[in-house]
């Protein structure tokens, strides 16, 4: 299957009031498309902060990051970002939603960015399949946790993007409204074959990937 993210030596080492400090130390992998993948770890392992220069939303110290066979950071600012405007979407654990709009139009908003015509349609349709298709006026401070976190994901499959990245999806939701998420996350991931990478805590959803990933100090401790 083809290779769509792929790392080689990739390291991020920041300044602390105790000198230099290494975040992320030579961590390579690889990920085929359509596959789904679990960054696992403990706090302060170093999952958010792989993510983020997976997305390209950090840079790092060394290494490399490919994303569909182009290097990330042989990029600048504004071609990383069209990148992930094109290839790429998002699912954060406090779903970063703009309040002043409405669910519809947060959902069309990155569509809008790329400048696709049809952003209301697909916007509508996609919160029809999320089962939101009669709160597509409301505004996120009249949804709950779970169905904010539903917008979150049907603006981040919306445009099917080859990557999806998911920084601890249902670390906001109670038990049982996390289940439905981690449901409706790999519902739609089968149904367009996108590539997915999550960081977790929840065993069930790291269970529920193709393989995991462990971090520990910042270093890759299992790949498989």
């Amino acid at each position: 299957m083809a290779e769509v993210l792929r790392v080689r030596g990739l390291g991020k080492r920041v300044r602390s009031p105790d000198g230099e400090l290494d975040l992320l130390h030579d961590v390579s992998l690889s990920i085929s498309a359509g596959e789904s993948v679990a960054v696992v770890g403990a706090s302060g392992a170093g999952k958010s902060t792989l993510l983020g220069l997976l997305a390209g939303l950090d840079t790092p110290t060394t290494g490399q990051v490919m994303i569909d066979g182009v290097d990330l950071f042989g990029l600048d600012e504004d071609q990383r970002a069209r990148l992930r405007a094109e290839k790429v979407g998002f699912v954060f654990q406090a779903f970063q939603l703009l309040p002043n709009l409405t669910a519809l139009e947060n959902v069309m908003l990155p569509m809008e960015l790329a400048g696709r015509r049809d952003a209301p349609q697909v916007a509508a349709s996609v919160l029809q399949r999320v089962g939101l298709g009669a709160r597509t006026g409301h505004y996120p401070k009249q949804l709950s946790g779970g169905e904010q976190q539903r917008v979150a994901i049907a603006r981040a499959f919306a445009p099917h993007p080859k990557l999806l990245f998911a920084d601890e999806p249902t670390g906001n939701l109670d038990r049982n409204t996390g289940a439905r998420i981690i449901d409706l996350l790999f519902q739609l991931n089968a149904e367009q074959g996108t590539t997915l990478v999550l960081v977790t805590h929840d065993p069930n959803l790291a269970q529920r990937c193709d393989r995991q990933v462990e971090l520990e100090d910042g270093r890759l401790r299992l790949e498989g």
